[in-house]
């Protein structure tokens, strides 16, 4: 495979977090409705019902394009897309094919080993999402509920050439519309949807090979695995000398194969013309700064903050997929960077297999500072150890206040008086079964010492401090 090269490009379609669809005043939360429950007769495209624009939906697009560090286009249009599906009520999609409201612009990708690519972003345009279709042996139902339901799709340049980039690439856009609070990022109930586009050239071609897509993949793994087995497809293929075509494929999660859906048809087929009924988008200079102004703080600022505590990336990547996590410990350490990073291992070791793939725990209960920071300060100073720490930060994040009255009711708080763990030591020591570990160190074997540390542990009912013990030991031989 080495003698070929993958190229990615990925349209990702963002729901946005508006309360109303974007051209009608539906609800846009359908998540556990009844299907065609939550459809005006604007998204059915009843004969006379003209679309109303949503303006908050321009609001989030301007959030969406800081985050993208993308220009807003002042005046931008919409148009329509003819094609024929059964969940496309009006026959045809509103998008944005000539005037994009959100312009060129840029993603910093961090990935695994440290280093970083950059991602070109061609534009993001707002358009309405189509229905849902449930396929059985010998007949279709359409769900509506998704009808009109207001997208951004972000179209990136083709730069990536891996799975592992084009995973890392997905994550970060993740990262980057829930911070900017463009969207609720409910993997899930597909909140975000990701459009692989692959194809494969010989090294050192500067052609790029004919493309196929990957659509509605909804997970990072997915996105993933399915380039992985579609780069090794298409080299196949063309060893054998056969042509790759230019069609949409389906990704099936049970087989971890991709499946032929449909030939890929091109700008010309969809016919796109501007919408007469939807008149231009005007926004202000006044406008972008007063919404962008008001947005806090994204990832990559809080990498270069977190970029100053001890701790490694992948506790800061874990730590990121969770911007509550991420603020909260930014604030702890404001008060001590020696405080942030143990609260920094905390939630990502706590919370590391939910964030992995953008599961949505902003339900939780989170600790206060001041809780963490009092939990910090007591491991610091020795009064309960890091196991213990752990358990009380299990609790705090269950519901639980107060490390200190935590530590005490569970019995946690360490002996650390040098004269009650002495007398502990010296009983020890004098053990006919501690002979042998003595003989052991004594004769350069400095792990023996784990043997007596732990007897020490074992006696004290498991509250000595274990550094305090060891440190005696070694005085004593």
């Amino acid at each position: 495979m080495s003698d070929w090269n993958m190229t990615i490009g990925i349209e990702c379609h963002v729901q946005l977090a508006t309360k109303t669809k974007l051209f009608s005043p539906a609800d846009n939360d359908a998540r556990g409705r009844e299907p065609n429950s939550v459809v005006h007769a604007i998204d059915y495209g009843l004969p006379g019902m003209l679309p109303l624009l949503n303006r908050e939906a321009i609001t989030l697009s301007i959030r969406a394009a800081k985050a993208l560090n993308a220009e807003i286009e002042e005046i931008s249009r919409f148009d329509r897309k003819h094609y024929f599906y059964p969940d496309l009520p009006m026959g045809y999609q509103i998008t944005q094919m000539y005037h994009p409201t959100i312009g060129a612009g840029s993603v910093t990708v961090p990935l695994l080993d440290g280093n970083s690519i950059k991602v070109r972003i061609h534009h993001a345009h707002l358009e309405s999402d189509a229905g849902k279709q449930t396929h059985y042996a010998d007949h279709t139902l359409v769900d509506l509920n998704r009808a009109g339901t207001p997208l951004i799709e972000i179209v990136s340049e083709p730069d990536m050439h891996s799975a592992e980039e084009a995973r890392a690439y997905c994550s970060e856009l993740h990262r980057l519309m829930t911070y900017a609070g463009v969207t609720h990022g409910d993997l899930y109930h597909g909140n975000m949807r990701f459009d692989v586009n692959i194809s494969v050239a010989r090294a050192g071609s500067e052609k790029l090979g004919t493309r196929a897509e990957i659509k509605n993949l909804n997970s990072f793994r997915s996105v993933e695995k399915a380039a992985e087995y579609e780069f090794k497809r298409q080299v196949e293929l063309l060893e054998r000398g056969e042509k790759i075509i230019q069609e949409t494929r389906g990704w099936n999660d049970a087989t971890q194969k991709t499946s032929s859906q449909r030939s890929k048809e091109d700008a010309q087929d969809y016919r796109y013309m501007p919408d007469a009924d939807i008149p231009p988008v005007v926004i202000t200079r006044e406008e972008i700064d007063a919404v962008q102004a008001d947005m806090g703080m994204l990832p990559g600022e809080y990498r270069d903050a977190f970029s100053n505590l001890k701790i490694d990336s992948s506790v800061v990547n874990t730590l990121l997929a969770n911007q509550s996590h991420a603020e909260l410990v930014y604030r702890v350490m404001n008060d001590s960077a020696e405080h942030a990073e143990r609260a920094a291992n905390w939630f990502a070791s706590v919370f590391k297999s939910a964030d992995e793939e953008g599961v949505d725990t902003s339900g939780e209960r989170l600790p206060s500072k001041e809780d963490l920071v009092e939990l910090s300060r007591m491991t610091a100073n020795s009064e309960i150890s890091s196991t213990s720490a752990k358990e009380i930060f299990l609790a705090l994040v269950a519901g639980e206040v107060s490390p200190r009255d935590i530590a005490q009711s569970r019995n946690l708080i360490q002996i650390s008086d040098e004269s009650s763990i002495a007398a502990v030591v010296d009983e020890v020591l004098a053990d006919e079964a501690s002979q042998k570990s003595i003989a052991d160190i004594k004769a350069g074997n400095d792990k023996a010492i784990g043997y007596l540390v732990g007897q020490v542990m074992k006696k004290s009912g498991g509250k000595a401090n274990p550094s305090l013990a060891q440190k005696l030991i070694r005085e004593r031989l």
